[in-house]
C-alpha cells in the first residue's frame, strides 16, 4: 500500500509505503531516486507488516521494488504504475 501526502508549502511530498509478506524477516524498497545500490529499510510492525516513510520530489515519478529477505524482488500491486526492467520483469512506478 502507497499513501501520499502532499504539502501545500513544500515541494516535496510524504510517501508511505506499508508492504505485508508473510513469514518474511526483512524488506526493503530499491530503486527511488533512481538508486539501486542502497535500499532504505522497512522498519517491522507488531502485526507483520513492514513500513517506512520517504519524502519524494513533487512532479516526479520512481521506478522501485520491493526486496523480502534479501532474495526475492516484488512489486507492489497498488502501484500507479508498471514499466518494464531490463531483466525481463516489470517494476513498479509511484508517479507524485
Amino acid at each position: 500500500m502507497i499513501q501520499k501526502t502532499y504539502f501545500k508549502t513544500k515541494d516535496y511530498c510524504k510517501v508511505k509505503f506499508v508492504f505485508n509478506a508473510e513469514n518474511a524477516e526483512t524488506v526493503e524498497v530499491l530503486g527511488l531516486n533512481s538508486d539501486w545500490e542502497n535500499s532504505i529499510i522497512m522498519s517491522k510492525k507488531k502485526d507483520g507488516s513492514f513500513t517506512c516513510d520517504v519524502s519524494l520530489p513533487k512532479n516526479s515519478q520512481h521506478q522501485f521494488k520491493y526486496r523480502v529477505n534479501e532474495t526475492t524482488w516484488v512489486n507492489e500491486p497498488e502501484a500507479d504504475s508498471e514499466q518494464p526492467n531490463e531483466f525481463g520483469g516489470s517494476n513498479s512506478v509511484i508517479i507524485l
